[in-house]
């Protein structure tokens, strides 16, 4: 089974976590919930959900979701020996981007950001800020040279979204598609005739 840490920040765009994190329990994925505080506020202020009510909702019908506490460096996502197959930070706001970058491990997400780099391991940052500063650019530019992927919150519109669930499925899609995880979130572009 495949293991995934989902890290949700104070950034806007908790809707993508919210998705992402119910595609991945819905395809049998172990799936390890670390949000931080602020993380906790905008899930709660953008989706009226309490995050950890949510998380409880969904253990009724998945067994294979836990939601951890960003305090506990003795959680097995600290560990490089845990297994963990990616860290998917979304949305990722420009202090855990700033924290991770810089290689401050002082709580649990940016802990197993950092073993996701140390291991070899998938780390994806979906930043969620604009317009970005040279500091935040230059912040992912580093992440990027040692192996971390940055996929912003970016939707495309070359597949008509007709709503808001329209450009989460295509951002959520996008990320999958980069963990080699079959979705059908969106539609991929093919080949297409166009008259100019």
């Amino acid at each position: 089974m495949k293991k995934i840490v989902v890290g949700i920040t104070g950034a806007s765009g908790s809707i993508y976590a919210k998705r992402l994190i119910e595609v991945l329990v819905s395809k049998g994925i172990q799936t390890n919930i670390i949000a931080t505080d602020k993380g906790k506020q905008v899930f709660n202020y953008e989706l009226s959900l309490d995050l950890k009510k949510w998380v409880e909702e969904l253990k009724n019908t998945y067994s294979n979701v836990k939601l951890e506490d960003n305090n506990n460096l003795f959680s097995g996502v600290a560990s490089g020996s845990h297994g963990f197959d990616a860290v998917i930070i979304v949305p990722c706001s420009m202090g855990t981007l700033a924290e991770v970058s810089h290689g401050l491990s002082k709580n649990l997400l940016c802990r197993a950001a950092d073993v996701a780099l140390k291991e070899g391991r998938k780390l994806v940052i979906v930043p969620r800020e604009t317009p970005f500063n040279a500091i935040h650019l230059e912040n992912m530019y580093k992440l990027s040279r040692i192996g971390a992927t940055i996929i912003p919150a970016m939707p495309g519109f070359y597949n008509h979204p007709q709503t808001i669930d329209d450009l989460v499925n295509f951002m959520v899609g996008k990320i999958l598609n980069y963990l080699n995880i079959d979705n059908n979130l969106f539609n991929k572009w093919e080949d297409t005739e166009y008259e100019t």
